[in-house]
């Protein structure tokens, strides 16, 4: 073999290489956003029901004043 018929093939396995990591990387990525969009997607479904729970008018019950006196009192 010629010397850059090697050359040009050890660069060919090197792309090749780079290639390859490249794909598990994206794959890595790709789980990732998944993972975090399903935790979104919860999230969501959770301020949801809370809000559907909230009391309206977003008050919550009346009370005394009296009621917020510290222990001391």
């Amino acid at each position: 073999m010629s010397d850059v018929s090697q050359a040009m093939q050890e660069r060919i396995m090197e792309l090749e290489i780079k290639a390859s990591y490249s794909e598990d990387l994206l794959e890595q990525l790709n789980m990732t956003i998944y993972r975090q969009q399903q935790q979104i997607d919860a999230l969501i479904n959770e301020v949801r029901e809370l809000k559907r729970q909230a009391p309206e008018g977003g008050a919550g019950p009346s009370h005394n004043l009296r009621d917020e006196l510290p222990p001391h009192y």
